[in-house]
């Protein structure tokens, strides 16, 4: 759904209709799916600005768009998500790269959110909640 709405610019509300035509999905899975896009929307300058600082030499708008929106989704649940164990979030992102990106996607992605991770665990990383955004 990131990956759509990135392309194309649709509207959430027609993504989310297109994408869960046909799909046998349960409640909770949608409604957690959902909450990530809405969160990566919502916080998604915050969540450019990490990606950005992370990954070295790279501008988020010269990354796969594949890479970015796993990256986007990454931090998001890294950072604001908390019921999800990091190691989790990352092996999980890391097989979305893998599937969907370029034969290099993993280890660019398994590098960047370890960074993220480790700069979040060391208070490097403020959300809003706890002031001003700080990538």
């Amino acid at each position: 759904m990131l990956f759509q709405l990135d392309l194309t610019g649709s509207s959430v509300e027609d993504v989310f209709g297109e994408f869960w035509k046909g799909q046998g999905a349960e409640d909770d899975v949608r409604a957690f799916a959902e909450r990530l896009v809405h969160g990566v929307l919502d916080h998604r300058a915050f969540l450019d600005g990490v990606v950005t600082a992370s990954a070295e030499h790279w501008r988020i708008e010269r990354m796969a768009v594949v890479d970015r929106n796993v990256l986007r989704m990454g931090v998001y649940e890294l950072v604001y998500e908390s019921d999800t164990p990091p190691v989790v979030v990352i092996d999980e992102a890391i097989e979305v790269a893998k599937k969907f990106g370029s034969v290099e996607s993993g280890s660019f992605i398994n590098g960047v959110l370890d960074d993220v991770l480790r700069r979040s665990r060391s208070g490097e990383l403020r959300t809003s909640e706890d002031g001003p955004p700080t990538p």
